[in-house]
């Protein structure tokens, strides 16, 4: 296998990664006699994530398919809901034709993380190695678990968009191991991680300290690893890498960070959050908060516009409706009384709900986060979030006004958006 990182990059404006030049750098990282006989499982994303992961697989199938004794594909689904057969089609850019005919012999998985009997546990990092990596803010063992059908395999193979992320700083790499295909330990754990030292200080910086546990994480994982990692311009492919989890998101995340972040000179009173379809509850709707909080003025409100969602989450909604979305330190200081909450619903809470305090029972948060979705306003209120009928909106209304102070965001949840001087509030966090 290829040890250094391979790349196709776009250099002129407008100009992308054609499909050839995808294929000869598969040809080049994968030869085909290397994978004579063994067993590959690809491991990807689901639909909440914009990448032409169809082309590399489709590449990588004619490259490797015929050679290799398996070559599966394993959803990368952390806790989100489980794809059908079609919708994992879609993902795959494959008609149910061609899956029946050309990619027969490929099975499709669906990660269980909350199927204990799916998981295998492959080590412990210590109590020392996370106050070491968590630069001293928690001290406890974390239980590394993974699915264990990763381990009926010879190669795995990730492939995957990176953007920056709100919880591990840049998405990509091992993170579609942790939490893509992982038990629920690790996950809760650097999910509040990423909490605890807040969305701000995480999100478009690369060496954070949830990556640093991602990637010890990953480091149980003995079997070899071969990794894709995309960066997509809207829907087009700028730039692919090719190597290890590490190497491949190690350049694609300093792409990402030249290509997903757009600077504002002032913060915005109003920024109308748009959710594209693909953002089916707001557990993944969620996104267009947590990229837009930057550049939001102190007592500002981002509206999250989404009619098409009707959820808070199939899987956590339960939990959100028990504790409502707040600050970070509305948890931290009434410990006692959400310490047995999942982690990584906490940090869900406070990335949507974003910086504040709380102090003598009253919390305070820096902006207004209203929702203009299909959750009815009796929830909204519930869970501590403000509500808008959407059908009273025209985002064509928010359209050109930035030197009034508001922002339209057409298609949120993936580019970044920051102020060229970083205000007070997020250097001090």
């Amino acid at each position: 296998m290829q040890s250094s990182t391979l790349s196709a990059t776009a250099h002129a404006p407008d100009a992308f990664v054609t499909d050839q030049q995808v294929r000869a750098l598969i040809s080049q990282a994968c030869p085909a006699n290397d994978y004579h006989g063994k067993k590959v499982l690809l491991i990807v994303p689901d639909s909440t994530r914009t990448a032409p992961v169809g082309l590399v697989f489709k590449g990588l199938f004619d490259q490797i398919g015929r050679a290799a004794a398996a070559f599966d594909v394993m959803i990368a689904l952390g806790t989100h809901q489980p794809m059908s057969e079609a919708a994992i089609c879609e993902r795959l850019e494959i008609s149910m034709e061609e899956r029946g005919a050309t990619f027969g012999s490929v099975r499709f998985f669906n990660h269980e993380w909350d199927n204990p009997a799916a998981m295998r546990n492959i080590g412990t990092i210590s109590a020392e190695e996370i106050h070491e990596l968590s630069d001293g803010l928690f001290s406890m063992e974390v239980p590394v678990n993974i699915n264990a059908k990763v381990y009926d395999y010879d190669q795995l193979i990730i492939v995957g968009p990176v953007f920056p992320h709100e919880v591990v700083g840049f998405s990509g790499g091992n993170k579609y191991l942790f939490p893509g295909v992982s038990g629920p330990e690790v996950l809760n754990f650097f999910h509040w991680l990423g909490a605890v030292v807040t969305n701000p200080m995480i999100i478009g910086n690369k060496w954070t300290p949830v990556r640093k546990v991602v990637d010890r994480a990953a480091a149980f994982v003995e079997i070899p690893k071969l990794c894709f990692s995309l960066v997509v311009e809207k829907t087009d492919l700028a730039g692919i890498f090719a190597g290890s989890p590490e190497g491949a998101w190690d350049e694609a995340s300093d792409f990402s960070r030249r290509l997903h972040i757009t600077y504002k000179d002032y913060p915005f009173h109003t920024v109308l959050s748009c959710a594209p379809k693909m953002y089916d509850e707001l557990w993944v709707g969620g996104k267009c908060m947590y990229k837009l909080e930057p550049v939001v003025a102190d007592g500002g409100e981002l509206i999250i516009y989404a009619p098409h969602i009707h959820e808070i989450s199939l899987t956590h909604g339960t939990l959100i409706r028990q504790i409502g979305y707040h600050c970070r330190d509305y948890f931290l200081k009434q410990w006692d009384k959400f310490k047995d909450i999942p982690w990584g619903t906490m940090a869900h809470s406070t990335h949507v709900r974003g910086i504040g305090t709380y102090e003598n029972g009253v919390e305070h948060c820096r902006i207004k986060v209203t929702l203009a979705t299909g959750i009815p306003r009796e929830i909204c209120e519930e869970i501590n979030m403000g509500y808008l009928d959407p059908a009273e909106i025209n985002p064509e209304d928010f359209a050109n006004r930035e030197d009034e102070g508001v922002l339209l965001v057409p298609k949120a949840g993936e580019m970044l958006f920051h102020l060229r001087q970083r205000p007070e509030w997020a250097r001090e966090m």
